[in-house]
């Protein structure tokens, strides 16, 4: 295949007067300014103030994939997701299809949820006034971008053709947070206590480092013995990497939220040395309402689809493990109504650790099962 990138050009825009109250077919009236399908180009941008980037491929098939980045990805202040190494040039496997790939940036940093949602929208509507209607609307993330390809397919129906989740968070924010972020800090300050401020009001400037952590671990074995076990994370390394993003996390969501929303007051917990005396001295936090409704409408998911979403995941993930990703399955089913939900693993450590070409077989599948009814197989992507 030539170099998909070789013949482009690099278009400089600002489309600050896109206005978000316009429809497929306003935009589309007003074509693709001339522009042959035959063309590649790499444009990038700003809407609003949040920057873009959309590549069109040489020969472009006339489809789109809308690309939600992760939380630790690029944010309003850099050019998001170059396609060489972000993340790893899976992206790289869209454009090998003949689809554009259409990415944002968003205004929020860290847990860009709202924001996201109505970034990507304005992206997409942008793209259809430039380019045209595509053909096949296709919607992917990594990680909390899997989480809003997920709410994009809910919210949307009628505008994407389906969702490709890869690593991502397939449940209630507030059950990753609470119950995996949110525990296992209450459960480090038990073991370490002094270390991290009060769980309520974590401060933004906060930062507990990687090496301290890995330090602690050392040096009280017995301590680090029994985090991995309540974890399930493997190795100290692994503690220390997903111990220092937590708090991060969880602060920004309390700025955000304008408060904390996770409790822990009828939480019982099991899985360390001795869950009698975890359970007995453990610190307690009610969560505050305006802050739980916040975190409530950004995001829960209905579970109702009425376009295929297929999510991919590695089998041993340090941030989101597979007892969190399998709760979209159980949410998908009691909505009701078609069964528009798979999910495939491949056999790998890390966090959304997938080949171009694992991308590539399960965008594959993921267009045969919308254009032709063929249902991919769950379990191991194959």
């Amino acid at each position: 295949m030539r170099n998909l990138l070789g013949a482009a050009a690099l278009l400089l825009v600002t489309a600050n007067s896109l206005g978000e109250h316009q429809t497929d077919s306003q935009a589309a009236a007003k074509g693709a300014n001339g522009r042959k399908r035959s063309e590649g180009v790499v444009e990038v941008g700003e809407i609003k103030g949040v920057p873009f980037r959309i590549d069109v491929p040489e020969g472009w098939s006339g489809g789109l994939v809308m690309y939600c980045r992760s939380c630790g990805g690029p944010s309003r202040y850099g050019i998001p997701g170059a396609l060489a190494g972000f993340p790893g040039g899976q992206l790289a496997a869209f454009l090998q299809r003949g689809f554009a790939v259409a990415q944002s940036g968003f205004s929020e940093p860290c847990w860009p949820l709202d924001e996201g949602i109505h970034e990507t929208e304005a992206l997409r509507r942008y793209f259809v006034q430039k380019y045209g209607v595509p053909k096949e609307v296709y919607v992917t993330g990594h990680s909390s971008g899997g989480l809003l390809a997920m709410a994009l397919v809910e919210t949307f129906p009628d505008v994407y053709d389906g969702g490709l989740s890869l690593g991502g968070i397939n449940a209630p924010m507030a059950w990753i947070l609470e119950r995996r972020e949110f525990d296992s800090l209450v459960v480090f300050d038990y073991y370490f206590p002094g270390v991290l401020p009060p769980l309520d009001k974590i401060p933004v400037e906060y930062n507990l480092s990687a090496d301290r952590i890995h330090k602690l671990l050392k040096e009280h074995p017995e301590h680090a013995e029994t985090l991995r076990r309540f974890s399930g994370l493997r190795t100290n390394e692994d503690l220390a990497k997903a111990f220092s993003f937590y708090p991060a996390s969880l602060a920004n969501i309390q700025r955000r939220a304008h408060g904390n929303p996770c409790d822990n007051r009828n939480t019982i917990y099991s899985g360390t040395s001795d869950d009698n005396a975890v359970n007995d001295r453990v610190k307690r936090y009610a969560a505050n309402p305006t802050a739980v409704e916040y975190l409530r409408r950004c995001y829960t998911p209905t579970g109702v689809l009425k376009k295929p979403l297929l999510s991919m995941h590695c089998t041993y993930d340090l941030y989101v493990p597979g007892w969190v990703m399998n709760a979209y399955s159980t949410i998908h089913r009691q909505a009701g109504g078609p069964d528009f939900f798979v999910q495939q693993y491949v056999k790998r450590d890390g966090h959304c650790v997938f080949t171009v070409e694992e991308v590539g077989l399960g965008f594959d599948q993921l267009r045969q099962w919308r254009l032709k009814g063929v249902r991919p197989a769950a379990g191991m992507l194959k």
